[in-house]
């Protein structure tokens, strides 16, 4: 786990943030980031055990909170817990998901998991940030959700997890308008971001005709997403709501007919 740390501000800079599925991937990425740059950061998951190690090897600065975002009363006890360890918050970051683009076929596709993959991907940011908007008004603070190109692009069999990020996408725009001035939302976009490990990504290393298919020459990583997140978090980006960033190394503007 220590492979996903950055170098931590002596000082704290004051604000906490929540970051929701933030045991591996982007979301540890971003909770990494954050910390480097002197953010309390509370990391949710579902997975316990795995999130617990990632908090203890991030430092001081982090603390683990095991949480369904698609369950509303985990969403308002883990909210509680910040507050009371905190006393405020001053970013969400909805970074959760049930992440396996593929469903099967449109035939086959039961709605016990079309269910499940809205609850988590599209139900979840919007409880969180129900529960969170009162205390993040207070500080003037912002919401990033973690989108995806499928929200405008898809392969086959990809009907749940396209149409969540695009909920999300929508809501993002929604959630601007009805909280601002006070609180700004904004979303990031990603591509095709190697979130695997570090220890697998130098094991199992992705072809080079992965990264030149890209116009920037390769494949994104955890902390390209990252970056973006932590600037829409700071106060550079105070005239910037509603908005999404796409984060994908021009793939999404790259013509790719088969001649």
């Amino acid at each position: 786990m220590s492979d996903w740390t950055l170098p931590v501000h002596s000082n704290s800079n004051g604000r906490v943030a929540l970051v929701t599925g933030a045991a591996r991937g982007i979301g540890l990425g971003i909770a990494a980031w954050l910390i480097s740059e002197g953010w309390q950061v509370v990391l949710t998951d579902v997975d316990r055990m795995r999130g617990a190690r990632v908090a203890e090897s991030l430092g001081d600065n982090a603390l683990f909170i095991c949480m369904d975002v698609a369950s509303e009363s985990q969403v308002v006890g883990g909210v509680a817990q910040v507050l009371r360890q905190f006393g405020r918050l001053d970013a969400l970051v909805c970074n959760a998901a049930v992440s396996e683009a593929h469903n099967g076929t449109l035939e086959s596709l039961d709605l016990e998991r079309w269910n499940r993959v809205l609850a988590v991907n599209l139900s979840g940011p919007m409880l969180l940030a129900k529960h969170c908007a009162p205390y993040l008004r207070a500080h003037g603070g912002g919401i990033v959700n973690l989108t995806s190109t499928r929200a405008h692009q898809s392969e086959p069999d990809t009907e749940a997890y396209a149409a969540s990020k695009g909920g999300l996408l929508a809501l993002t725009h929604a959630l601007a308008m009805s909280l601002g001035p006070e609180i700004r939302v904004n979303a990031v976009c990603p591509g095709w971001i190697d979130a695997r490990d570090p220890s697998v990504r130098r094991a199992e290393p992705l072809a080079d005709a992965d990264h030149a298919q890209h116009p920037v020459g390769r494949v994104g990583t955890v902390e390209d997403v990252a970056a973006m997140v932590a600037w829409l978090l700071s106060r550079n980006s105070g005239f910037v709501t509603g908005q999404e960033f796409v984060v994908d190394g021009g793939m999404s503007r790259k013509m790719v007919y088969v001649e």
